[in-house]
């Protein structure tokens, strides 16, 4: 098993508890914030692989750590683990940049199989991909746009770097699903509307946006043929 740091930022002492216990038997090495403060600080000065990361924390949002991981840590993964179960709150968390996201209460099975995954879906050291200006380095986890580099997530990343492995095929939500988060892992096909979606936007700046097809009935396809 990979060793791995991982950041729980979470004010439940008993979760905390819980989690230390568990996760630190599966051999991963625990850090623990109890504020969005306390997670930034951490974030700061240690090596963290992982974020666990609370929604409702006493001094902020864990939203707004979110945004501060995404804007200056932006391949940091992040699993959100909350008691807000509204459709809306996930699809916030994940618009935000989250790469997954576990309600309250949940499995302590269910959540190391979720960190499993998205710590195993780190990409191996491959040769840079380009297509036009857009070019792609798995070694480096780099993505640029001519001189332009790309903040994209762990997840935009995997999404992009399959995409452009495997061009002009279509591809439905279920097996993006399995290929880019893990067949192991139950996650709703909406999140990969919502990865596409923030994707889109990132390439959009350099009108590449359209290389990312939606094939109605189907589901989604790179090419750079309309």
């Amino acid at each position: 098993m990979k060793h791995a740091n991982i950041l729980v930022v979470e004010d439940d002492a008993g979760i905390q508890d819980m989690l230390k216990y568990s996760l630190s038997a599966e051999g991963y090495t625990l850090f623990h914030a109890y504020t969005v403060k306390e997670g930034w600080e951490i974030i700061e000065h240690k090596a963290i692989d992982l974020v666990l990361l609370d929604w409702m924390l006493p001094d902020n949002s864990g939203i707004d750590l979110l945004h501060r991981i995404r804007k200056y840590h932006s391949m940091l993964p992040v699993i959100m683990v909350t008691a807000k179960t509204e459709e809306e709150d996930r699809i916030l968390g994940l618009d935000v940049g989250a790469d997954d996201y576990v309600s309250k209460p949940f499995s302590v099975r269910e959540l190391n199989a979720r960190i499993q995954a998205l710590l195993r879906r780190a990409m191996p050291d491959e040769q840079p991909l380009q297509i036009g200006e857009l070019y792609l380095d798995p070694a480096s986890h780099r993505v640029r746009v001519t001189d332009t580099a790309l903040d994209l997530s762990p997840t935009e990343f995997r999404l992009l770097h399959y995409f452009m492995s495997h061009t002009d095929r279509v591809f439905t939500r279920a097996q993006l699903l399995d290929q880019v988060w893990g067949s192991q892992v139950y996650v709703e096909e909406r999140t990969v509307d919502v990865h596409i979606r923030r994707l889109r936007k990132q390439l959009a700046p350099f009108e590449l946006d359209s290389l990312l097809q939606t094939v109605h009935g189907s589901g989604y396809r790179f090419s750079r043929h309309n």
